[in-house]
């Protein structure tokens, strides 16, 4: 397993990761960093796993607020779905007319067989 050195709130931790895992690794230590950055920023030096456990948290709330909005935006797309697949209503008048039209058109039809 390869060993990975990331930074996190300006300490240093070694991880070990399966292989081709590295890129994914280093890009969830720099998300985990920049919330501990904000800690350290506005806290100053605090016990590492404070430190870990609040910017696991931020994230966490991110990630639910994250997920509330794709599941109100699956909602929204869900509703435009249905209201496009559902027959367009026809106006009372439009259809009155189609309805004359067509009695019309079968009159004409029963002449010619006649």
């Amino acid at each position: 397993m390869p060993g990975l050195k990331i930074s996190i709130g300006n300490r240093e931790f070694e991880v070990a990761c399966d292989p081709g895992e590295e890129e994914f690794l280093t890009a969830a230590a720099a998300l985990l960093d920049e919330q501990a950055q904000v800690f350290a920023e506005q806290l100053g030096r605090m016990p590492e796993s404070r430190l870990l456990l609040m910017s696991g948290l931020m994230l966490a709330d991110k990630i639910n607020e994250s997920q509330e909005r794709v599941r109100e935006l699956e909602a929204e797309l869900a509703e435009v779905k249905a209201k496009d697949s559902a027959a367009p209503e026809m106006p009372e008048d439009l259809l009155s007319e189609l309805q004359s039209l067509a009695e019309r058109a079968e009159a004409l039809a029963d002449k010619t067989s006649a």
